[in-house]
């Protein structure tokens, strides 16, 4: 099965040397163990992937990785990939794997029952990331998702980072406290970070003015700081380009 699949996509990012620390981020994921789902949902830029792939690199339990994209909207490759993903978690059963081996396409709660049942064989907690789900256009695959959580084993923690929030309800998981959600306002850089970003990975000094002005006018948005600061190396005229950047989100395509 697995000689058909882009393996890089099963790959954990490599976790960048030099990132701002997010102690209390770090710990919410940390609390947020006990449940069943920890979802990312905010805009491009917000460094959701990073944030996640610095807490997985400080935990000492088996991660299973896919980078989704486009055409794992096909239920059948999606499935693929999540079993692929899982395989090394140890004493896993493997009926998701032979049912893929069948030359008919199999329905989306067919393969999540068999998910559901290998799991259960789990001998270790595990982890489950399915990165950029905002990229999954089908109800079938939501459906399987929703499914999978009412009947998720205790040593199995799904992640899900997106741009968007999933197809499937999250209210039930919020009510029986087993979903952490992360959203924008979480991610945003405080003045604290924002100082530190400057600072120890941009290498540019400001005074605290500057700063908080920073701060205010890209509202703690990763991506927008990096664009400041990239254009104001090799500057004279920092204040005056402080005071009329603008970075928004919402002009970044990726």
């Amino acid at each position: 099965m697995t000689d058909t699949l882009l393996q890089t996509k099963l790959y954990i990012p490599p976790t960048r040397p030099n990132i701002v620390p997010r102690i209390e981020m770090l710990q919410k994921l940390a609390a947020g163990l006990h449940g069943k789902l920890t979802l990312a949902s905010a805009p491009a830029g917000f460094g959701k992937t990073t944030l996640i792939t610095a807490w997985l690199s400080q935990l000492d339990r088996p991660v299973g990785w896919v980078s989704l994209d486009e055409d794992d909207s096909d239920p059948q490759q999606f499935f693929k990939y999540v079993a692929a993903a899982i395989r090394p978690f140890p004493d896993i059963s493997h009926s998701l794997t032979s049912q893929l081996q069948s030359a008919q396409p199999l329905p989306a709660k067919a393969m999540a029952t068999a998910l559901v049942h290998d799991l259960v064989s789990v001998s270790t907690p595990c982890l489950l990331v399915l990165d950029d789900y905002h990229e999954i256009d089908s109800a079938d695959i939501d459906l399987a998702l929703a499914f999978i959580l009412d009947h998720l084993p205790p040593n199995l923690h799904l992640i899900i980072t997106s741009r968007a929030d999933p197809g499937f309800p999250l209210s039930r998981l919020r009510a029986r406290n087993q979903l952490t959600e992360l959203r924008a306002n979480d991610l945003r850089f405080s003045v604290e970070e924002t100082a530190v970003f400057m600072q120890n990975i941009m290498g540019i000094s400001l005074t605290p003015e500057q700063i908080a002005a920073l701060e205010a006018r890209t509202e703690g948005w990763v991506a927008g700081l990096q664009m400041a600061a990239l254009s104001m190396q090799n500057r004279d005229d920092v204040a005056s380009f402080i005071d009329n950047f603008t970075g928004s989100h919402r002009f970044i395509m990726d």
